[in-house]
């Protein structure tokens, strides 16, 4: 048994217009990548983290094909919402059509054998930036939007207050008894320098003992992050890991 991850998939199997080909030859049919490293490397005995932006559905029903697409590969699964994931609404609603191999977290956790996980989305902060290590592509599909209705620093900073709490709830439900702990963000919760930050130390404070993220994207060949203050922290969005899932534990 072995612990796997891979953020990011951006699958788009149940809309039309949604390739990630305009983003450059990498991702040319990265899904059919994404499977095949998949098949070649996890048994059903394992568990998968995938940390947000599975899908790029905006409404749940488009969203099933992709859920049943990563419910055929081997293994459990264990997701959480990505700024993407607009199909994702309340877990009531996403129950009836979820499919037996996926969990989702949500203000709640998922143990599994002598693991406990638990998170949060999270989302943009002053705290740090990225914009050293990214080749920035332009998306050819973005809207152009006037300065005026960009979204405030204000109300990107209530949303990561609000996020900040989500992950404070769902980690004070981990258990205690469990012998590894993990946490699950979408946005990274540190910068690459892993100089303290408030989402960080929301993770030391409950021992988390590895916590798996993505987001980030066109990232330059450097490796980046690693372990700070008894926290590993795990960049897995799948081109940053060239589609293939990488081991946890």
């Amino acid at each position: 048994m072995r612990i796997w991850a891979i953020g990011d998939l951006h699958l788009s199997f149940g809309v039309q217009n949604k390739s990630m080909d305009v983003f450059g030859p990498n991702w040319e049919s990265h899904a059919e990548k994404i499977a095949s490293n998949w098949k070649s490397i996890i048994h059903p005995e394992d568990l998968v983290l995938v940390p947000g932006d599975l899908s790029w559905a905006m409404k749940l029903e488009e969203a099933v094909p992709d859920l049943e697409w990563v419910d055929a590969l081997p293994g459990t699964k264990v997701m959480i919402k990505g700024n993407h994931d607009y199909w994702w609404g309340s877990l009531n609603k996403i129950a009836p059509v979820l499919p037996p191999s996926i969990h989702l977290i949500q203000n709640n956790v998922f143990n599994w054998k002598d693991v406990t996980i638990g998170g949060a989305r999270l989302w943009d902060t002053p705290e740090y930036s990225f914009k050293e290590w990214i080749e920035f592509k332009e998306n050819p599909r973005a809207k152009k939007v006037d300065a005026e209705a960009l979204v405030q620093e204000e109300l990107e900073q209530k949303l990561f207050d609000r996020e900040i709490e989500r992950l404070k709830l769902s980690l004070s439900k981990l258990d205690p008894n469990a012998k590894v702990r993990i946490a699950m963000t979408h946005y990274p919760p540190i910068g690459a320098n892993l100089e303290p930050s408030r989402a960080a130390q929301v993770l030391e404070q409950h021992q988390i003992q590895v916590c798996v993220f993505g987001h980030l994207h066109n990232l330059k060949s450097v490796p980046l992050f690693g372990e700070a203050r008894g926290v590993r922290y795990v960049l897995a969005s799948s081109d940053y890991i060239h589609f293939c899932p990488i081991a946890i534990l």
